[in-house]
């Protein structure tokens, strides 16, 4: 088939553009971007949210090239849509989490990670760890500055895996803003009615400290049980007393629940 002279310039103009600019091909569609980590996701991380860090660590290379192809490919806020960009950050904060682990794996938390700096050295969430585009961000950054401050949605606190034992559990797939909606509302559902975070009951509410700790959003007293309510298996009343769990930051090794349940 033969293509007109000017057909066949746009053609060979597009494969140019591919060449030079692949972040281009990837702006108009941006779920393909997170292809790689939904791999891994799916492989590696089990129902419930556990992380298999042995069999992630055999793929390290490949969770490098999509952090990579991440710090070449900033989210373009012209033609992605808000939940694009959202889901983009999301898988950004979560694999570069897993990755920071699996840098000084066995570890038996995060907390005990000391990443070296000219200055000495900085915790896993306070060390420039990620660069996207020509920026570098910690993983506190991109939680406070760009998911909390840019989108103003308390449902990422449920989204993003801290790599800990009471964390919420991790999504074994990656977020894409074509359903991201769903995806959120789905994990706080999965978090705040499984009892080993949470234990309801219409009176008296025993919750994880990470209510405690973002109260800015969630609110305090009859304002929380309200925004409980939303996702609640369990209906809560507005005179409810709140007292709050302590926080486990053990590793959310699949290894180490493997151990424990050969010594039962």
């Amino acid at each position: 088939m033969r293509f007109p002279l000017f057909s066949r310039w746009l053609l060979t103009a597009g494969v140019i553009l591919s060449l030079f600019v692949p972040g281009a091909l990837q702006a108009a569609a941006p779920e393909r971007l997170h292809a790689p980590w939904n791999e891994l996701l799916a492989r590696y991380v089990t129902r419930d949210g556990r992380i298999d860090y042995t069999g992630m660590l055999e793929e390290e290379d490949k969770l490098g090239a999509y952090l990579e192809t991440i710090r070449k490919t900033p989210p373009d806020e012209r033609t992605w849509s808000r939940s694009e960009q959202q889901a983009y950050w999301l898988n950004v904060y979560n694999a570069a989490t897993v990755y920071m682990v699996l840098q000084y794996y066995p570890v038996r938390s995060m907390n005990e990670i000391k990443v070296k700096s000219l200055k000495g050295s900085k915790s896993a969430w306070e060390a420039p760890s990620v660069t996207v585009g020509s920026k570098e961000y910690s993983l506190n950054q991109i939680e406070r500055e760009v998911l909390r401050n840019k989108f103003q949605d308390p449902r990422v606190h449920f989204a993003l895996g801290s790599a800990a034992e009471t964390s919420p559990p991790l999504l074994n797939e990656a977020y894409d803003g074509t359903r991201l909606n769903q995806q959120l509302d789905g994990q706080v559902r999965r978090f705040v009615n499984n009892a080993k975070f949470n234990q309801l009951a219409a009176g008296h509410l025993r919750l994880s400290s990470l209510f405690d700790w973002y109260s800015v959003e969630f609110g305090e007293g009859p304002q929380l049980v309200a925004w409980l309510n939303t996702y609640s298996t369990v209906v809560i009343a507005p005179t409810a007393t709140v007292e709050f769990l302590s926080f486990d930051w053990t590793l959310n090794d699949r290894a180490r629940q493997a151990e424990n349940q050969a010594l039962r």
